[in-house]
């Protein structure tokens, strides 16, 4: 969900819904408003056929971080309607952001076909296997997401952080660093970087990064946070095993 998402700016604290952005929920408009979620559960309830407001309620639990809930309301929703990509789509979303990785991997693998692939699910289906432990299986899915959306940053950020998780420092920072100059403004792309720079013992170079072209306010809190999450780690084996703690698949 995108893997090792820090969130530095704005003192965000990151958990496994908020990875690297590489996909919300799929079919989404990125800039959609946040679901009210009483509103959701009584439209699921005034029809509880109805995908698309299983859909927005399963969205909206999970957003309010009642991820078991979402799982039980879209898996019901998913036996009713077993084709329904987009409905597939949210529930592998939802498994994965309750931990479920293998899951995850296989209900999206039905939310698309390979005739018409989506690089958003795909580079989902890579954080899952990433979270599995498969590193290799993931860049494969990453590198058929990047041929239908070429550099695109956020499949790259996933990317680099695999990179992470195989202990692959340099290889990681390469493909971050890369994500970050084709999108500045990303704030989780940014903190990502920051990580792996820090992890490789360039203290002041991560801290630089990390509170670039930022209010005072922004820019302090980011390094604290940074100093934190380094503070943590005593070398690549704790980045692992924080990786796998923190992260997990996000989908658009």
């Amino acid at each position: 969900m995108a893997i090792l998402a820090l969130g530095l700016c704005g003192c965000q604290t990151s958990g496994p819904s908020d990875i690297t952005g590489s996909i919300g929920s799929i079919g989404e408009k990125p800039a959609s408003p946040r679901i009210d979620l009483a509103t959701a559960r009584e439209r699921h309830r005034a029809n509880p056929k109805d995908v698309d407001a299983a859909v927005q309620y399963g969205k909206a639990l999970r957003l309010n971080g009642q991820k078991a809930q979402a799982v039980a309301v879209l898996e019901q929703a998913a036996v009713a309607n077993p084709a329904n990509q987009a409905l597939l789509a949210g529930y592998g979303r939802a498994l994965a952001d309750n931990g479920n990785f293998q899951q995850a991997f296989d209900v999206l693998g039905r939310a698309h076909s390979p005739e018409d692939p989506d690089w958003r699910i795909l580079s989902v289906q890579g954080a899952s296997l990433d979270q599995l432990g498969r590193y290799d299986e993931a860049r494969q899915y990453y590198t058929s997401a990047l041929k239908i959306a070429p550099d695109e940053p956020t499949v790259l950020s996933n990317l680099g952080l695999s990179y992470v998780l195989s202990k692959d420092l340099p290889k990681a920072e390469e493909t971050l660093r890369r994500a970050h100059s084709l999108a500045p403004s990303d704030q989780r792309i940014r903190g990502n970087l920051a990580m792996v720079v820090g992890l490789q013992g360039r203290t002041e170079e991560a801290e630089s990064i990390a509170k670039a072209d930022l209010p005072p306010a922004d820019a302090s809190a980011n390094v604290a946070n940074l100093k934190r999450l380094l503070a943590r780690k005593g070398d690549v084996n704790d980045a692992r095993a924080e990786a796998r703690k923190i992260s997990a698949p996000a989908t658009r």
